[in-house]
């Protein structure tokens, strides 16, 4: 190869790297991305990440300013990418983390493999040729190991999304942000002039050719072991709040359970009492005492309002439960309809049946409030079928649902926001006891939650 060729070479092979290393970008953000209009916001990135990379050559910057410069860029297209600012700079240093440490590791390798080479006086094109392939193995090496970094950060991370706080924030940057600090350290004593000499550090400590390619891996294992205690802690977090609202759940169905008894006990105790209201009428009207009857008439039916229970589910458990939020719908200016029939058989826990109501019911109260007037409406319905039984409630909503990963609609509320957003998923548990599932969907300002239960023979 000749000095010209090996020139237009270095040209060839920058543009090269530049492009593979932004490929890898745009593939590691990927699936992070919002799918409406995807390859939009990925071409955003590549954009950003080449004229970074044209910036920082042109001005010669330091190379430890690369990293600030691309983070700071992918910040403020955060909003056109599509993400939180806080989880594009997470993803911006576990990117140049991955790309740091992993150079490190490749470079000892290459340091080795450059050695094992022999170096003899030979021709110039010899040379530039031998070169050629060693920087060419190098980013390929590189590229290669980068890859495999990404897609396990990646992977991880699809597992189960944080919820990115300031405080899990500087958590989660804290061992990236030291291994990027740590490789351009390196970076700097690895090739070194003095006195006109070419100094390189593993040649001057041998050592470190062990040393640094662990402590980088060290780095890029840490930030992974990171991620993977801030997806357990959240977890926990959340199995503590869905805990914590079943028990309130519990405690308020078992208050439902009382009155429920109570409501029951004083019908049968107005039972009794009715042959001696008759009796007392029919003495009235005998001897025409028709004013005092009109009285008594309207004393009872005063007596009688409390025992107002318009739907009639089979169940008193879900009597309560159903026609509580029928009050509170139509105090709301909520249209409600329903139509649930409790199954007959006892292969369902009233007192599960009365929890997946009891969330389902309360988020449609909830999103019907930010709907307009006129246009608000519940519609429940509970049918048997054949060894099933199926709950389903439609409401109106106001505004865009967005479903995460798990399948649930993701919550929009910042105030106590650990408490909310758990409620289907404990439908979703509930109706697993039965061997059922939950299905959810949200078509043209209608959002549908079927819940379908399987019957057991005993439980």
């Amino acid at each position: 190869m000749s000095e010209t060729g090996f020139r237009i070479f270095n040209q060839v092979f920058s543009t090269g790297a530049e492009l593979t290393y932004a490929v890898l970008l745009i593939a590691f953000f990927r699936p992070f991305v919002p799918q409406d209009k995807r390859r939009r916001r990925l071409l955003l990135v590549f954009s950003v990440y080449i004229l970074f990379e044209i910036v920082c050559n042109r001005a010669a910057l330091p190379q430890g300013s690369f990293g600030l410069i691309l983070a700071v860029m992918l910040l403020m297209a955060s909003q056109w990418i599509g993400l939180e600012k806080s989880f594009v700079f997470l993803l911006t240093l576990l990117y140049f983390n991955a790309r740091i440490s992993g150079g490190l590791m490749v470079q000892s390798l290459y340091f080795i493999v450059e050695r094992s080479v022999p170096y003899r006086l030979e021709p110039p094109e010899a040379v530039f040729l031998r070169a050629a392939l060693l920087v060419t193995l190098f980013l390929l090496s590189h590229a290669s190991m980068l890859a495999v970094m990404l897609y396990a950060l990646q992977r991880q991370m699809r597992k189960q999304r944080v919820t990115l706080q300031r405080r899990e924030l500087c958590y989660l940057a804290l061992v990236p942000t030291a291994g990027i600090l740590f490789g351009q350290v390196i970076s700097r004593l690895l090739v070194e002039f003095k006195d006109g000499v070419l100094l390189q550090l593993y040649e001057r400590h041998p050592a470190f050719l062990a040393v640094i390619p662990v402590l980088a891996l060290l780095f890029y294992a840490g930030a992974w072991l990171t991620i993977i205690l801030q997806q357990g802690m959240a977890a926990l977090r959340e199995e503590q709040a869905a805990l914590y609202a079943e028990h309130q759940q519990t405690q308020a169905l078992r208050a439902r359970i009382r009155e429920a008894e109570q409501f029951y006990a004083r019908i049968r105790g107005l039972k009794h009492e009715m042959r001696g209201h008759l009796t007392n009428i029919r003495g009235l009207a005998q001897n025409g005492e028709y004013a005092s009857l009109e009285d008594y008439i309207a004393k009872m039916d005063e007596s009688m309002s409390g025992f107002d229970m318009t739907l009639q589910t089979g169940n008193p458990v879900t009597d309560v439960i159903v026609n509580e939020i029928r009050r509170r719908s139509l105090d709301l200016g909520i249209r409600f309809q329903a139509e649930f029939h409790y199954p007959a058989l006892g292969a369902y826990d009233a007192f599960d049946v009365g929890i997946i109501l009891q969330n389902l019911l309360q988020n449609a109260v909830e999103a019907c409030g930010k709907v307009g007037e006129g246009e608000r409406f519940i519609v429940l319905t509970g049918k048997r079928k054949g060894r099933f039984f199926l709950i389903e409630v439609k409401n109106s909503f106001a505004g865009e649902v967005v479903f995460g990963q798990d399948g649930l609609p993701v919550t929009t509320k910042q105030e106590n926001a650990p408490m909310h957003g758990i409620g289907l998923a404990n439908v979703r548990r509930e109706a697993e006891k039965y061997m059922g599932e939950l299905e959810l969907k949200a078509v043209q300002q209608e959002f549908s939650a079927a819940v379908l239960l399987q019957e057991r023979s005993s439980l």
